[in-house]
C-alpha cells in the first residue's frame, strides 16, 4: 500500500506482483489490501507464481526429500536434457523407401540434427527447421540412380507414411506439463538425471508424478494431470519447460467444419479494411510470462533457487522488495539459495535493513522459541520480544499416546482461554486425523478455529496456538527445526505444546 501510494504513476501501470508462502497466506493478505484502499495488485502464493503461463495450482507440498531435490539447481541440467530427449517409442533410425531405393538415417545423424537445431531453436518453434535439416540429410544421402529434382524429391518423401509417421513422434509438439510428467518413467529419468542425481533422488523425483493425490499409480508418469495434481515446487519447474520449449503452436492442420454446429447461425461481414490490414505474426521469441513493475516477496527464506529464477521472469526490469528471516527457513541448503539470489540482483544496486524488534510474540513465547532454535543454529539473528503477558508456554503429553483426544481437550481450553483466533499447527502426516478429530468434537466457537501446516502457518498469527507433536514437524518438513521454530512463534498470546511422550527429541533443547 505505501508502494502504491508513493509511486502511484509507475506501479498502478506496470503492476505489483505480491508472493506469499502459501493460498493460506494470501487469503489473508487479500483482505486485508483492500482495507487499506488498494485493488490493483497481483497475488500469488509461490507455487501458483507460474499460473500465468500454466495451468496449476501448486497447493500440494511434496515430502521434505523430493522438494530438497526439485528446488535445487541440479534440475536444470535435468530438465534440459529432457526437453532434448526423443519419446520413448521413437525408431532409433529413419527408414523409407523413395521409387525402390531405401534411404536411412541413423541413430548418430538424427541425434546430431536435434542437437544442432535445438542449439538455435527452442522445441516448440524448432520443428521446421527439423524436417528441413532431415530433409537435407536424406538428399545427400541417396543413391545418383534416383533422378530426381529437389522439390519433387522433398515432396515424395514427405508424402510416405514413414516419414509421417516418424515426424510426428520424433518432434511432437510438446507442452511443458506433458514434458514434466515424463520423468514418471524410470528410464527417462535415468537417462536424463544420472550423471546429476543419485539414485534415491531420482526415485524421489520419479515416484512423485507416477502417485496422483488420489492414489492413483501411472505406469509412466504420462497422461492428463490436472492442475490440482502439481505441488508447490513443480510450479518452478513447469516454468522452466515453458521457457525452455517455448510456447505451443496453433494447430494449423486441424481442419475446421464446413457446417456450423446445433443449427447455429452466423453471418459476417467482410469490408475493404479487413482485406487491407496486413496480417498480424505472433513473435516465437516473445516471453510468454507476465512482467511487473514491482515484486514484493513475503517469507523469501524458503524460496528455493528454482522459484528465484522464476521470479526473475516476472521482474527482469522490475524494483524488488524482499522480506525474510533466514532462522525460519525450510530451505536446507542455504548456500545454494544464496548464489541464486545474487545471479538475480546481478549489479543492481541493495539496500539491507534489519528488523530487530518482534511485537507479535510475547516474550515468554519468544524467549522459549528461541531457545528451541539457537540450539540447532547457534548463529540464528532473532530480534527482541517487547511486549510481555506473564503467561508461560505449556508443554503437554498426550495420555496413553492418544494425540488426537489431547489435541481435542488442548484446542476447548485455548478457545476458553483467549477470545480471539486460535490456531492448530500439525504436521501433514496428522492432518487427517486431527480434522477428522475436530470435526467430530464440535467445538463450541469452532468458528475461531484453523488448522494448518508448519508451512500454510507462515506469515500468520493467531491469539491461541497448539503446536501438535513437534517431533513429526522437525522429521516432516524441509527446514527441520527452523520450521518448528516458525511454529512456536505464531501465538500472540498463549502457547501449547503437545507430544505423544514426555521423552520428545525436542525437548531437549530447553535444558
Amino acid at each position: 500500500a505505501y508502494l502504491l501510494y508513493s509511486h502511484r504513476r509507475r506501479f498502478e501501470s506496470g503492476g505489483v506482483l505480491v508472493v506469499g508462502p502459501s493460498r493460506v497466506f494470501m487469503n489473508y493478505i487479500e483482505r486485508v489490501l483492500p482495507s487499506l484502499g488498494e485493488e490493483s495488485v497481483t497475488l500469488r502464493p509461490i507455487g501458483a507464481v507460474a499460473s500465468d503461463v500454466v495451468k496449476l495450482n501448486g497447493d500440494r507440498v511434496d515430502s521434505a526429500a523430493a522438494a530438497a531435490v526439485k528446488g535445487s539447481l541440479r534440475m536444470l541440467p535435468v530438465l534440459k536434457r529432457l526437453v532434448h530427449e526423443p519419446p520413448q517409442t521413437v525408431p532409433l533410425e529413419l527408414r523409407l523407401t523413395v521409387r525402390g531405393e531405401v534411404l536411412v538415417l541413423s541413430a548418430a545423424v538424427l541425434d546430431r540434427i536435434r542437437a544442432d537445431v535445438l542449439a538455435h531453436h527452442k522445441l516448440n518453434q524448432g520443428r521446421e527447421a527439423a524436417e528441413n535439416a532431415v530433409l537435407n540429410a536424406l538428399w545427400q544421402s541417396k543413391p545418383d540412380e534416383l533422378e530426381l529434382e529437389r522439390e519433387d524429391f522433398d515432396e515424395q518423401v514427405a508424402e510416405t507414411a514413414a516419414y509421417r509417421m516418424f515426424r510426428n513422434a520424433w518432434w511432437p509438439t510438446l507442452s511443458a506439463t506433458s514434458a514434466l510428467a515424463r520423468l514418471g518413467d524410470p528410464d527417462t529419468m535415468g537417462k536424463v538425471a544420472g550423471p546429476v542425481l543419485s539414485p534415491a533422488e531420482q526415485e524421489l523425483v520419479s515416484s512423485s508424478y507416477r502417485t496422483r493425490p488420489d492414489g492413483r499409480r501411472t505406469s509412466s508418469g504420462e497422461g492428463e494431470r490436472r492442475p490440482g495434481d502439481w505441488t508447490s515446487a513443480d510450479g518452478a519447474l513447469l516454468d522452466e519447460l515453458v521457457h525452455l520449449l517455448g510456447p505451443v503452436p496453433d494447430d494449423d492442420d486441424r481442419e475446421a467444419s464446413l457446417f456450423l454446429e446445433d443449427d447455429a447461425t452466423f453471418s459476417e461481414v467482410v469490408t475493404t479494411m479487413d482485406r487491407l490490414e496486413p496480417a498480424r505474426e505472433v513473435d516465437p521469441f516473445a516471453s510468454t510470462h507476465r512482467t511487473y513493475a514491482h515484486i514484493l516477496i513475503d517469507e523469501a527464506q524458503d524460496v528455493t533457487p528454482m522459484q528465484w529464477r522464476m521470479l526473475r521472469r516476472r521482474g527482469a526490469s522490475a524494483s524488488w522488495t524482499v522480506v525474510g528471516d533466514p532462522a525460519q527457513s525450510s530451505w536446507p541448503n542455504a548456500a545454494e539459495s544464496a548464489r541464486a539470489i545474487n545471479d538475480m540482483i546481478g549489479t543492481a544496486p541493495v539496500r539491507r535493513f534489519r528488523m530487530s524488534t518482534n511485537y507479535r510474540s510475547p516474550a515468554e513465547v519468544f524467549d522459549f522459541a528461541a531457545r528451541v532454535v539457537v540450539q540447532a543454529f547457534p548463529d540464528a539473528d532473532l530480534p527482541r520480544a517487547v511486549r510481555s503477558t506473564g503467561i508461560e508456554p505449556e508443554l503437554r503429553t498426550a495420555a496413553d499416546g492418544d494425540v488426537v483426544s489431547a489435541g481435542i481437550e488442548a484446542t476447548r481450553s485455548l478457545l476458553n482461554l483467549v477470545e480471539g483466533t486460535v490456531g492448530v499447527i500439525c504436521p501433514p502426516s496428522r492432518l487427517a486425523a486431527f480434522a477428522d478429530g475436530l470435526e467430530q468434537a464440535d467445538l463450541i466457537d469452532a468458528d475461531r478455529l484453523a488448522l494448518v501446516t508448519p508451512l500454510e502457518s507462515k506469515g500468520l498469527e493467531y491469539d491461541g496456538v497448539l503446536v501438535v507433536a513437534p517431533d513429526d514437524i522437525v522429521a516432516e518438513s524441509p527446514g527441520g527445526v527452523r520450521s518448528l521454530y516458525v511454529a512456536l512463534t505464531r501465538p500472540t498470546q498463549r502457547l501449547i505444546t503437545l507430544d505423544a511422550a514426555p521423552d520428545a527429541a525436542w525437548r531437549r533443547s530447553l535444558g
